[in-house]
């Protein structure tokens, strides 16, 4: 699985107008199932997350979680981070899992970050949705499984 995580003061997503999810300080964590992926690869991502001291302690320094920053997160599925962009100039979308198999690992995922206590919303699987958000830093990092 690949995330791309982006700390936020706030961040929001809309389809059709109406406003579905949407998160205080903490993550925007843009996420994306593979081919091959297991829900292994979504435990171990889900508690890397929960775990990764991006936010600012009273010093100033990246030196807490998510958790011990008591923040929440809006966990959207972007099947666009699988793009291969190695030939031509149209992205190919192949390695990313096929879409009965990228809900259901998203919906996992979603529900493992839940599982560590972060107070989490969602977006809608395969919508065209509209996020906002304002990048907090800005820090923003990729991970992969």
């Amino acid at each position: 699985m690949r995330a791309l995580l982006q700390r936020v003061s706030h961040a929001s997503v809309t389809v059709d107008g109406e406003t579905i999810g949407q998160c205080g300080p903490g993550l925007l964590i843009l996420v994306c199932a593979m081919q091959g992926d297991t829900d292994a690869e979504a435990d171990r991502l889900a508690a890397k997350i929960a775990k990764l001291r991006i936010f600012t302690d009273d010093a100033g320094k990246m030196n807490r979680s998510i958790l011990d920053a008591a923040g929440s997160a809006l966990v959207i599925s972007q099947f666009t981070l699988a793009a291969d962009t190695s030939r031509g100039n149209r992205p190919g979308f192949s390695t990313a899992a096929a879409p009965d198999e990228g809900r259901r690992l998203y919906e996992y995922f979603a529900a493992r970050i839940a599982a560590h206590g972060i107070a989490i919303e969602t977006g809608r699987f395969g919508a065209d949705m509209k996020v906002s958000l304002l990048n907090d830093g800005p820090v923003t990092i990729w991970i992969e499984s």
